[in-house]
């Protein structure tokens, strides 16, 4: 039988932390978080593997590495609303929920969109929508920071009008999957600044090629 917690603590000292990862809530919540509830029990076992878990219709988990590095990079204070953009099966959007005062959880993919409603009951800060992943959710818009968890090549400007002032988007952003995630800011003034950060492998999400972008990431 698996030793979960054990796992977990494993998953955030030899992946987590060892990867640059420091912000105290995110590992504290990861070390809360039962990862293996949050895939298809098939998929349980490797919760805490140093790797993607792939999810119906082609989706996939990001790897706790990788979520970690995004929620960082995002820098989420504790009164802010944040909009998660591919919510899988829902860890991300937990995660979120542990740092931000308000979470939308955006999924396009409709079973998994039910069965995140369901992994994720009882948390009343975290909303799970249904939509278009390259539209975001302009009904609960501005969105202190908007998280896109997967690899996209582009960000569409819909995405950047649903921010408010001084808001910031991050993803995992390259036309391969080996990628770099990206912050971008917008400030008060509407102008837009880039950091590019640590390269790294992530599986694509749908439909970020579909419309003209804002900007093309390279």
């Amino acid at each position: 039988m698996t030793d979960y917690a054990l796992a977990r603590l494993n998953m955030v000292e030899s992946q987590v932390r060892t990867n640059g990862v420091t912000d105290h809530r995110i590992l504290d919540a990861m070390l809360r978080l039962p990862r293996e509830k949050f895939l298809p029990q098939s998929a349980a076992a490797i919760a805490y593997a140093d790797g993607d878990v792939a999810l119906p219709g082609g989706r996939a988990e990001l790897s706790p590495m990788m979520m970690g590095k995004l929620m960082q990079l995002a820098a989420i204070a504790n009164h802010e609303t944040i909009l998660l953009v591919g919510a899988g099966l829902g860890y991300g959007a937990a995660l979120a929920a542990a740092l931000a005062g308000r979470v939308y959880a955006l999924e396009q993919h409709g079973a998994l969109a039910s069965e995140v409603r369901r992994n994720l009951a009882g948390l009343t800060m975290v909303e799970v929508v249904k939509g278009p992943l390259a539209a975001g959710w302009a009904a609960a818009a501005p969105y202190d920071a908007i998280v896109v968890a997967g690899r996209v090549e582009t960000v569409p400007e819909a995405l950047f009008e649903q921010l408010a002032p001084g808001g910031r988007i991050v993803g995992i952003a390259g036309d391969s999957r080996l990628a770099r995630l990206v912050r971008w800011t917008v400030a008060e003034d509407g102008q837009k600044s880039r950091l590019a950060s640590f390269e790294g492998q992530a599986p694509r999400l749908p439909g970020f090629d579909a419309e003209k972008p804002a900007f093309v990431f390279g």
